[in-house]
């Protein structure tokens, strides 16, 4: 039975926050003519995770505290997807149109299928733990990195209140063809991930000021062949607030969630544009073809026009 949140109608024009700011004339060019930010929810707990399901042709993104994932169709429904999850946050969808999910309460990573089965595929490495899996990307060879830090141990409202079992927050790599699962990277608290179109750049925000570390930060690895990582390099410091998840277009370009709303940074970290929020923002993705952005942000789905 579909658990209905809104009905089928036109989205809201955001009239209490300024037009986007292009500091390039390359991003006054991405922008619609006159496009302006449209709220198309508002009443989820704090969204997260956004991104494009084209099995189901929806906007898929999670509600963490609220424990649902919602799905927002291209009429205005927005429906739930998933209710009484474990906390879900950062999704992806990988090459066979499943939806991954990372599982701040399961500790884990799980996947449902276009026909609405769910399975575990990963909970522990090295028969520890993992502490609270954050966001995931799918690479283009079908392997799924994640991000796995700290947060959900550390508030009972994504989460549950406990020791980690492991040493450090890192990032990983999990071949779904083998089951292998490899520490990356470590980092303070790693956050957003995600590849630039050619595979080759692997872009991953640390947060640490979240939980009173000092960094927020998107750091850059070249990835060989292999899948290995060399050259590791901070790509851009990001202020007001944190880049808590970001989104990576067909040109290179990173487009990150702040305090100002989102940040767009070319794949040279020259900053841009903005677009604002009226609160800081979560998280972004594209829709099909990249003609709209949506950005979650506390209680709200958001999304405005690109050309």
């Amino acid at each position: 039975m579909t658990i209905l949140l809104r009905k089928p109608g036109p989205p809201q024009l955001v009239e209490d926050v300024p037009s986007p700011t292009f500091y390039d004339q390359r991003f006054a060019e991405c922008v619609a003519k006159g496009g302006q930010l449209l709220s198309l929810y508002d009443q989820a707990v704090f969204s997260e995770g956004p991104v494009w399901w084209p099995a189901r042709t929806i906007l898929v993104w999670s509600d963490i505290e609220g424990r649902r994932v919602l799905g927002w169709q291209s009429n205005g429904q927005v429906e739930v997807i998933a209710d009484a999850t474990p906390f879900i946050n950062g999704h992806t969808v990988d090459t066979e149109g499943n939806l991954i999910h990372c599982e701040h309460g399961g500790r884990g990573l799980s996947c449902t299928t276009p026909a609405g089965q769910t399975t575990a595929l990963v909970k522990d490495y090295e028969g520890r733990r993992f502490n609270s899996p954050n966001d995931v990307t799918c690479a283009p060879d079908g392997t799924l990195w994640f991000t796995d830090p700290a947060f959900g141990l550390h508030s009972p409202r994504q989460g549950a209140l406990d020791e980690p079992e492991l040493d450090h927050r890192s990032v990983y790599r999990f071949d779904t063809r083998t089951g292998q699962i490899s520490r990356m990277a470590d980092f303070e608290q790693p956050n957003g991930i995600g590849f630039s179109p050619d595979g080759r750049t692997l872009y991953v925000s640390d947060t640490s000021q979240a939980l009173g570390g000092a960094l927020h930060e998107i750091q850059a690895f070249d990835v060989s062949l292999d899948g290995s990582l060399s050259e590791r390099r901070v790509f851009r410091v990001v202020e007001p607030g944190v880049p808590d998840g970001f989104c990576v277009d067909h040109r290179g370009w990173v487009w990150t969630s702040s305090g100002a709303g989102v940040q767009v940074f070319s794949d040279k970290a020259e900053l841009l544009g903005v677009i604002p929020t009226p609160q800081s923002a979560t998280n972004c993705a594209f829709g099909p073809g990249e003609q709209r952005l949506f950005i979650t942000s506390q209680q709200h789905l958001y999304a405005i026009d690109l050309a």
